[in-house]
């Protein structure tokens, strides 16, 4: 095979690209039309009386395959806040990373907390400059939650994959299951829970919501895996034991055995 040779008039320049297509070879440079990368699937929030609990199971799939069963879907963004993941699990936990990063450099430089409003305006950026990946099965749509510290009550932020931001007055829900799990919550929700019957109406509609969809992960009692499930308060962001997430779904058992006889 000898090098291909070109006149001055006819030199592809420096596109490597251009100068295989002159010289024969078939190359594509753009990217598939769809990536299969790990999804993480159900998240959701549920306002109480003295804030917000924010939970999610902990499985995460490569189509039908399960890829992990226990991944963290939900993280502290600062003290007051947290932030859930649903999409592709890679960008959406790298996501979180700089906008917990974010959120900690606004504080050293100005004094004082970004107010709840701010840090969902943030985020909702970073969801939108994701879209170019969203197109190509990477996408990513979390929710915000947390203690507003100016009106001393709970808030939660919804997304869409173009970076809309919608705040919801009493529960939202992100993710394969979501369907299942709000409707349970809507179903379930009451003004002025306490935090026990809030934690309890959250992990009842995680477990309908892996009864129903296949992506959704339910408790794994011989593995000891639980869903995360954090309480966001006046006094923070607070992630519950798994030991006591255990013993809710062992009271949730019962209550739905009981109810099958």
């Amino acid at each position: 095979m000898s090098m291909p040779f070109f006149t001055p008039g006819n030199d592809p320049g420096p596109d490597f690209v251009r100068l295989l297509e002159r010289t024969g070879h078939s190359v594509s440079s753009e990217l598939p039309g769809h990536i299969d990368a790990g999804h993480a699937t159900t998240v959701l929030a549920v306002r109480y009386g003295e804030g917000v609990i924010m939970a999610g199971d902990r499985r995460a799939t490569s189509g039908n395959f399960i890829s992990h069963r226990t991944i963290e879907k939900v993280f502290a963004a600062d003290r007051h806040s947290g932030v859930a993941i649903a999409g592709a699990a890679g960008p959406a936990v790298e996501m979180v990373k700089i906008f917990q990063v974010q959120l900690e450099h606004y504080e050293k430089v100005e004094g004082q907390q970004l107010s709840l409003e701010g840090k969902a305006n943030q985020l909702s950026g970073m969801v939108r400059s994701n879209l170019p990946a969203a197109m190509q099965g990477l996408a990513v749509i979390p929710i915000f939650a947390g203690y507003d510290v100016r009106r001393g009550i709970g808030r939660l932020f919804q997304f869409d994959v173009t970076g809309g931001r919608y705040e919801e007055r009493d529960h939202a829900s992100s993710g394969s299951g979501s369907l299942h799990a709000s409707t349970v919550v809507k179903l379930g929700f009451r003004e002025g829970m306490d935090a026990e019957e809030a934690v309890s109406l959250a992990l009842q509609a995680l477990w309908h919501a892996a009864d129903e969809d296949s992506a959704t992960g339910g408790p794994d009692p011989i593995r000891g895996i639980y869903p995360v499930v954090a309480a966001i308060t006046a006094d923070g962001f607070a992630r519950l034991e798994d030991s006591a997430v255990a013993s809710a779904f062992a009271s949730i058992t019962a209550d739905l055995t009981s109810e099958t006889n």
